[in-house]
């Protein structure tokens, strides 16, 4: 069985566990290897609307199968913060593309709090106003805002996985989204 290999558009460890935990999940009887880089999302470093996450999920994705075509499968991870009923909350979009098929699914969203969504609306990235907040250091690499706000219950890791086994759906199941 031939070893798929997998583009991950991002050097961050969390994201590179999360995507590699998501297919070994969904396909246990196959074989992947993970390749990381960066390239470009188009959108801004901390996207402010669900649209502009996926949209820089989808790019990070098709920058990745354009400058690496070799690989297998290309994944896009975005990051996000929006409003719900005036509050900022957080979550990420998970884009896969091969050279035949396409997935997408977002992760459950989560509240910040006043402190962290004042140092985001004032220009930080999520990951620097937890930093600065809670006293960690390159928290988006760990277990990010959820590691933080839930004591590690749920981490990053664990909220991207289950998006990308979402994102897989369509993999798992060709025939019904290749018609």
């Amino acid at each position: 069985m031939a070893v798929k290999k997998i583009i991950v558009a991002s050097h961050n460890p969390v994201k590179a566990e999360a995507v590699l935990n998501g297919f070994q999940r969904m396909f246990p009887e196959e074989e992947f290897t993970i390749q990381t880089m960066s390239v470009s999302s188009g959108v801004s470093d901390q996207p402010m609307t669900d649209r502009e996450a996926r949209i820089g999920a989808q790019k990070r994705a098709q920058n990745a199968r354009r400058t690496y075509p070799d690989g297998d499968l290309w994944v896009g991870v975005e990051g996000g913060c929006d409003y719900l009923d005036g509050e900022m909350v957080s979550f990420a979009w998970i884009v896969i593309l091969s050279a035949e098929n396409k997935g997408s699914a977002r992760t459950a969203l989560f509240r910040l709090p006043g402190e962290v969504q004042r140092l985001v609306e004032s220009g930080l990235e999520l990951g620097d106003a937890d930093d600065r907040i809670f006293g960690r250091e390159n928290s988006k690499q760990k277990s990010g805002a959820v590691g933080i706000l839930t004591g590690d219950v749920v981490t990053r890791t664990a909220l991207y996985e289950q998006a990308v086994i979402l994102a897989l759906i369509p993999f798992k199941n060709p025939s019904l989204f290749n018609g």
